[in-house]
């Protein structure tokens, strides 16, 4: 079921060489934190990411929602529903106060 899941937004992360992002680290650190820009770091030992702190959380607390079972599934049906109009109001749901 996860397969047919679409993510809201995709990132994709600018790559740069470990050496370059050395020489202009405050600029990424401008662009991660004002423009929640993300890096991949490219360097001889591999590679590393560079992200803002709340697309961090974000990605951790999706996880942590993705982990509960039943989740994803009670998630699609949610999503079908709304795109095939199986919706109620909130007066329909807690009464109209008017």
């Amino acid at each position: 079921m996860l397969n047919s899941f679409q993510p809201l937004a995709a990132k994709t992360a600018s790559t740069i060489t470990a050496l370059d992002a050395q020489q202009t680290f405050g600029e990424l650190l401008k662009q991660v934190t004002e423009h929640q820009s993300t890096f991949k770091i490219q360097h001889s030992g591999g590679a590393v990411v560079l992200l803002s702190e709340a697309d961090y959380e974000g990605l951790l607390e999706t996880l942590e929602l993705l982990s509960i079972p039943g989740f994803r599934d009670r998630l699609q049906r949610s999503m079908q529903q709304v795109s095939t109009g199986e919706t109620y109001s909130l007066a329909e749901v807690f009464g109209d106060d008017e």
